[in-house]
């Protein structure tokens, strides 16, 4: 039996639903010549051009992770230099409070000396004053004191 017999058998009537002949190889002939053009013409670039631009996402994505990576390291960087100068300015800070702290101290303690040396020397001068002073109005008391005495009272006193 040929397909047509059995086509017509199949759908119960006289007139067959598909003519099975032979435009049919020409209709497959013109889908795979159609296909292979949409093929090369179409699809292939279409994929090709998909592929590139997704190769040329994925290489930029990696270079974004590289440059990001890269910055961060050198942020790290930048963050332990500035950390050593700090410190260093810090020290620096440290060394010179210390030195004029000691210098202070030292300038504080030869004035003091210097005022210690003074005090002693006019306790010294105001200490011998004093000494000739009484070595020289104390033989002249007796004779003033007469003096005062004989003025008060007026009259000698002996």
């Amino acid at each position: 039996m040929s397909t047509t017999v059995l086509l017509t058998v199949a759908s119960g009537a006289e007139h067959p639903l598909i003519d099975i002949d032979y435009s049919v190889v020409i209709q497959l002939v013109i889908f795979l010549v159609t296909c292979f053009v949409a093929t090369t013409m179409l699809f292939k670039p279409y994929l090709r051009m998909r592929e590139e631009r997704h190769a040329g996402m994925e290489g930029a994505r990696e270079d974004a992770v590289k440059m990001s990576a890269e910055a961060d390291s050198r942020l790290q960087d930048y963050e332990q230099k500035l950390a050593a100068a700090r410190s260093r300015a810090q020290d620096e800070r440290h060394k010179i409070r210390s030195e004029a702290a000691a210098h202070l101290a030292e300038v504080t303690d030869s004035a003091r000396a210097e005022a210690d040396k003074a005090t002693k020397a006019a306790r010294a001068k105001v200490n011998s004053e004093t000494e000739k002073a009484r070595t020289e109005l104390l033989p002249k008391a007796e004779v003033l004191g007469q003096q005062i005495a004989a003025r008060l009272l007026g009259r000698e006193v002996s």
